[in-house]
């Protein structure tokens, strides 16, 4: 596994009155593991627990080993320490998976709240309207306006319509879908998503939670369009496909164009959602 970052950022959230260190890794938080075993248990020494944990629960140990979940020691640096630490992490999965492994009634609201969480996702899966449903709750509760989150729910329905093509037609990895979304992206706004996050003033935060009615908009078009080119071209493997997404993202840039023509102002803004409360819908502001 690559090594992490020199210097990762590193924060220390609350978890039942007792702190958990965290560090971005690939992408993703990684939680230091006796840190969850010290807020669960009331044992003494949590490293101890973690070495008997991983004895008296062989599949622990395979979960542990397999599916690339878990890390090494990493390099962290907390302000709490001073200095760098290397300690074992896991992923927020490897976590729940830890959760389910500590016999301690402090871990029990948790496993069941991990219970209904996975009966959540089966009824959401035999009922797909109930997804939707989480997710418009979820946007509201963040203090998202309504008519935002009817275009962002729309989206979400045309991008996944739009991963079922590519997943038909030959692209299958998480690299080959970012390769496409990165030419639809470029054909539509001329940026890369990476470089549309970073204009955002956006880190881990999903970019689409952050545009702007007009910017969700031309997503979709840019999006629906490269379905249909998808479909009629009958495209198949990545070359093909790429020519669809970019394609489909110029239509979109096209019309992105002919709006900045007709306004005079442009249409990508450098605006974030990042100061939405749930107390108070506000409209994205411009920076």
């Amino acid at each position: 596994m690559n090594e992490p970052n020199s210097n990762p950022e590193a924060r220390v959230p609350l978890f039942q009155k007792r702190e958990i260190r965290r560090t971005m890794h690939h992408d993703e938080w990684w939680f230091v593991i006796t840190d969850i075993i010290a807020a669960l248990t009331d044992c003494a020494d949590s490293s101890d627990y973690w070495k008997k944990m991983r004895k008296r629960d062989p599949d622990l140990v395979k979960a542990l080993q397999g599916g690339g979940q878990f890390v090494p020691p990493l390099a962290l640096e907390f302000t709490t320490t001073g200095g760098l630490q290397k300690i074992q992490c896991w992923n927020t999965e490897g976590i729940f998976r830890l959760i389910q492994s500590i016999p301690s009634t402090k871990a029990e609201p948790f496993k069941r709240w991990l219970a209904r969480i996975g009966k959540e996702r089966i009824d959401e899966i035999e009922n797909p309207e109930l997804a939707m449903g989480r997710m418009q709750y979820l946007y509201e509760k963040k203090g998202y306006p309504k008519e935002w989150i009817d275009k962002r729910l729309r989206g979400i329905a045309v991008r996944q319509d739009l991963t079922d093509e590519w997943k038909d037609r030959g692209a299958s990895t998480s690299t080959e879908f970012a390769i496409l979304t990165n030419e639809i992206m470029q054909g539509a706004f001329g940026l890369k998503v990476d470089e549309y996050k970073q204009m955002k003033a956006l880190q881990q935060e999903n970019l689409r939670d952050h545009m702007t009615d007009i910017e969700l908009i031309l997503t979709m078009l840019a999006e629906a369009t490269t379905t249909k080119l998808h479909r009629d071209r009958d495209s198949r493997s990545m070359g093909p496909l790429r020519k669809d997404a970019n394609d489909g993202g110029a239509v979109a840039g096209r019309t992105r164009k002919d709006i900045e023509r007709q306004t005079g102002k442009p249409v990508i803004s450098t605006g974030n959602f990042k100061q939405l409360t749930s107390r108070r819908p506000k409209k994205l502001k411009t920076l």
